[in-house]
């Protein structure tokens, strides 16, 4: 696989963490109080400390900020204080995770969303299938198991999705755990009847509605049908993706995503703006997927055309990465940047790039 540049600095992902967790947003590259913590962000966090603890530094990607590029030795206690909130969010009694804290710590929230709990899963899934660590292992494990009975109940797409993700990486831990089969078979049965429901020549996805975080969708579908030598589902997720980077290619070939200020409803008007860096995200990762699964280099190239995105190749030829603050710009808007730097769009362009290093090693090592 061809190794791109991959620049990133840390030194806003360590910016935005202090001793409870992730925070939520920012003002321009400045921490926001106001607004806070969620799960969904220490979830994505988690990912990101879980892969960087075992990736070694990029010798190709340094930055001006060369010891926030390299220097992972923090990792492991990022990653804790990121499970810790995990563990602190899970309410015991009701097996579901709270999502939004306050500053001063009071929950805002008795349960979070069905998206919320299945980041949550994906999170600690990820560090029971790649941490090496026994001690996080054994807190993901809990926090896994525990929140597993509340997925079967998930009515949305996307919850099913986010859910599969983490089921592909615990059952590469616990191969044989039988509940965590049976779960992944009638998820990804789900995804593949809503796609067989809904599409048609004009339009080949899950939904009667292209809105965020899309082609994490095809991902989970590719991601289960593979693992299960379930072809047809693997060749459907693979149709869904092709159609969606053709979606997102529209006029000039280069990458645009769907739109945040109206999305695309099927027979309807596509929102151009304001774009977020979720769905680049999601496009790279799940085109990488695509890519490790068939070695087809046309999904590799998708990959990178959807990274571009961040550097400048976009409707405003700007780059939404700030190499200075280490921080991801939060959209792209018909008229300017949104200059704020907050969790979600900065953990996009950093899982991106983490994402590409980590399929380029499993790739070589095949």
């Amino acid at each position: 696989m061809h190794q791109r540049e991959i620049t990133y600095s840390l030194a806003h992902l360590r910016r935005m963490t202090d001793g409870t967790g992730m925070l939520q947003h920012a003002i321009f590259s400045v921490p926001n109080y106001t607004e806070g913590y969620d799960t969904d962000d220490n979830a994505r966090a988690l990912i990101a400390a879980i892969y960087l603890e075992s990736s070694p530094a990029p010798g190709s990607s340094a930055t001006s900020d060369t010891s926030s590029t390299s220097d992972t030795t923090d990792m492991p206690d990022l990653a804790a204080r990121y499970l810790a909130f995990l563990w602190y969010a899970f309410n015991q009694s009701t097996g579901r995770f709270r999502n939004f804290m306050s500053y001063d710590r009071r929950w805002l929230d008795e349960a979070g969303s069905d998206d919320s709990h299945a980041r949550a899963l994906w999170a600690v899934g990820t560090v029971l299938g790649r941490s090496e660590r026994p001690g996080p292992r054994g807190v993901a494990a809990k926090l896994f198991e525990g929140g597993l009975a509340a997925a079967r109940g998930f009515d949305h797409p996307r919850s099913w999705a986010f859910t599969l993700l983490g089921l592909d990486q615990y059952l590469r831990r616990c191969p044989d755990h039988q509940p965590a089969q049976h779960l992944r078979a009638d998820l990804a049965a789900r995804l593949l009847r809503g796609l067989e429901a809904t599409r048609d020549a004009n339009w080949l996805w899950f939904e009667d509605i292209l809105t965020y975080d899309n082609a994490t969708l095809a991902r989970a579908l590719l991601l289960a049908g593979h693992a299960m030598r379930r072809p047809e589902m693997v060749e459907a997720a693979l149709s869904a993706l092709d159609w969606l980077v053709r979606v997102q290619r529209p006029d000039d070939g280069y990458f645009v995503p769907i739109g945040s200020n109206g999305f695309y409803p099927r027979h309807g008007a596509r929102a151009r703006f304001d774009q977020q860096p979720i769905e680049a995200y999601a496009t790279v990762a799940a085109c990488l997927e695509a890519y490790r699964i068939t070695g087809q280099q046309r999904w590799q190239a998708e990959a990178s055309s959807a990274f571009a995105w961040f550097l400048g190749a976009n409707d405003r030829q700007s780059p939404m990465y700030d190499p200075q603050s280490g921080g991801c710009y939060d959209g792209l808007e018909a008229d300017r940047i949104n200059q704020n730097q907050g969790a979600e769009s900065t953990l996009a362009y950093l899982l991106s790039g983490l994402d590409w290093q980590l399929t380029a090693r499993e790739v070589s090592a095949t």
